[in-house]
């Protein structure tokens, strides 16, 4: 588990963080397992006894006003305790939920996911490509809402362009993407590594907002996300989406979902500004913001698309709603555009929602994933919670 670096409470939490209402999960030493917490005060209070784990705390009816009313919480330590590894370690605030992902949301990343279809995965071709399709693709696409009217007329356009492509179907056609990003218990928490498959020579953070839903479909929360890609192998065809986004800590999820409330709302998510820093070890520093009033669909939207009669998560779900960002910095050598290199600190912020920052491993150097669902039924079963659950 975790990374060798070091992170401080004041990094990572949302600006308003005494007023925040933030639920996470961490690893203590002190039970020798997983708990779900309630940050109070840079505090980390123990909700097990409330709900041994986070799905189920989210399906508690009016969760967000009976944890502000909640008293007598035991404490596990300070949040800097568990990021200095002392107590434990800060996991994803997420266990038995779905992890779905939604893509091609935002006019430059469906741009992007166009030329990585014509480069066919091969970086040295992408400036090329981008220079003759950003005039024409760049301007028909922004402000473009999803399954107007609109969006079928620019459809029509491009198809007699021969510009059409799968990724514009679903960036602006009726349907979104909607995809499996990693499996329950997978993604990895803020300060951890996150993992690039060794074969990819071409690969990026996807920085993003991640909602939060209760089994019934309602968004509860948010948090932030990266959605590691790799570029080349998604480019070399859409078929290989499984292996471009689901390997070894290529999910990361934090640092806390902030619950909504009278001091943060859905309508609030809607206007956050989520800023990209990479910096690498070689010197390389890449920063980006964007706005998430940008998005192509509304994020109820892209909920009621998830869950609906069709489709059930009966533990809940989380979504990631698809990234603002189309890092095409030169890094390798002109015209080759971005990519990561092993050592890279990644951070994903928005005043809101905090500091999700994650350092860069080849997957199959990050530690392995192997404490699953029949692992936590174990452990809660051997800690007396299963009673919880």
């Amino acid at each position: 588990m975790g990374s060798t670096h070091s992170l401080i409470a004041a990094q990572i939490l949302p600006e308003d963080a005494a007023e925040a209402l933030l639920v996470g999960r961490v690893w203590s030493k002190a039970v020798d397992g997983p708990c779900p917490v309630l940050v109070r005060n840079g505090r980390l209070l123990d909700l097990s006894l409330l709900s041994a784990t986070v799905s189920s705390l989210l399906e508690i009816e009016d969760i967000a006003a009976r944890l502000k009313s909640e008293s007598g919480l035991a404490e596990l330590g300070s949040l800097d305790d568990f990021l200095s590894g002392e107590a434990g370690e800060l996991l994803a605030p997420v266990d038995l939920q779905a992890i779905k992902a939604a893509g091609v949301t935002f006019a430059d990343s469906m741009l992007e996911r166009v030329i990585e279809e014509q480069a066919k995965g091969d970086a040295s071709r992408a400036r090329d490509i981008r220079t003759r399709l950003a005039p024409v693709l760049g301007d028909s696409l922004r402000g473009v809402v999803a399954g107007s009217e609109q969006a079928a007329r620019v459809k029509s356009l491009l198809q007699d362009m021969n510009l059409w492509s799968q990724y514009l179907e679903v960036g602006i056609g009726p349907d979104a993407e909607i995809f499996t990003k990693a499996q329950p218990m997978s993604a990895v928490g803020c300060g951890a590594h996150v993992g690039i498959h060794p074969i990819s020579e071409w690969n990026n953070p996807e920085p993003e907002v991640v909602l939060v839903l209760r089994s019934t479909g309602e968004i509860v929360g948010a948090t932030l996300g990266n959605d590691v890609n790799l570029r080349d192998v998604e480019g070399r065809s859409a078929l290989l989406l499984g292996k471009a986004k689901d390997n070894n800590a290529s999910c990361s999820v934090g640092p806390f979902i902030r619950l909504f409330d009278g001091a943060f709302s859905l309508e609030d998510l809607g206007r956050v500004r989520v800023s990209l820093l990479v910096e690498g070890k070689d010197g390389f520093v890449m920063t980006g913001e964007s706005p998430m009033e940008a998005i192509s669909r509304k994020p109820a939207d892209l909920a009621r698309q998830l869950i609906n009669r069709n489709h059930q998560y009966p533990d809940g779900a989380v979504l990631f709603l698809g990234t603002m960002f189309a890092p095409v910095k030169d890094r390798r050598g002109a015209g080759q555009g971005f990519t990561h290199e092993i050592g890279d600190r990644v951070e994903i912020a928005t005043p809101k929602l905090g500091r999700l920052i994650n350092w860069v491993e080849r997957s199959d150097a990050c530690p392995e994933w192997t404490f699953g669902t029949t692992a936590l039924i174990r452990n809660l079963a051997s800690r007396g919670l299963l009673d919880k659950v």
